[in-house]
């Protein structure tokens, strides 16, 4: 390597902390989505942002906070699903929420951040652990602080798992009729069970 191009060693000035904060945070995104969790090292996200293994540490910290610096900046998109439930009557909520969810699927964009996230937590504890606390306390928790009704938390649960579960075999594991279906027959099959979940009696 050049000069320009070596890693760096120590803090960067304070007018570079951000972007080197940034480039930190995108090679680890993309060296867990390439290798998994269990693959992945702090010296190896350190590699491929260029800087030294140490800058890792100061911004973020193990190996596990980076995870979860990295996939919740990747799941951002679909921390907006709580809007989608408070847009609009509680009786079309299952639709526009399963919308919403297969929405964020079917962008290439978020897909590819989210299959990481998913092929890690289902691959590893530790991995899964840091995805658990984002979903229930980013993403449920909001939820069901929109329904208002009995066992809120429950039902988003519920919601979310038929989705999730949806989700896994129609872009991970690639099951097959799902996996081809049109997008609105799936929609119109899963929203009312969507419905049922967060808001039956």
């Amino acid at each position: 390597m050049t000069g320009a191009t070596a890693r760096r060693r120590g803090r960067p000035p304070r007018t570079e902390a951000g972007d080197t904060r940034d480039r930190i945070l995108t090679a680890a995104r993309e060296e867990f989505a390439e290798r998994g969790y269990d693959k992945t090292s702090v010296r190896g996200i350190a590699k491929a942002a260029e800087v030294d293994s140490a800058l890792v540490h100061h911004y973020f910290g193990t190996k596990e906070q980076v995870f979860e610096a990295a996939i919740e900046v990747a799941f951002a998109p679909a921390l907006n699903a709580p809007e989608a439930v408070a847009d609009g009557p509680l009786d079309g909520v299952g639709e526009r929420l399963t919308r919403f969810v297969f929405g964020v699927w079917e962008n290439p964009t978020t897909r590819k951040p989210l299959l990481a996230i998913v092929r890690s937590a289902v691959n590893n504890e530790t991995a899964a652990a840091v995805f658990r606390r984002l979903i229930s306390a980013q993403l449920l928790r909001r939820i069901a602080a929109q329904l208002d009704l009995p066992d809120a938390e429950l039902r988003a649960e519920l919601a979310a798992a038929q989705l999730v579960g949806c989700a896994m075999l129609r872009y991970v594991i690639k099951v097959e009729p799902l996996a081809s279906a049109d997008l609105e027959q799936i929609v119109a099959r899963v929203a009312p069970v969507v419905q049922g979940h967060l808001t039956a009696p």
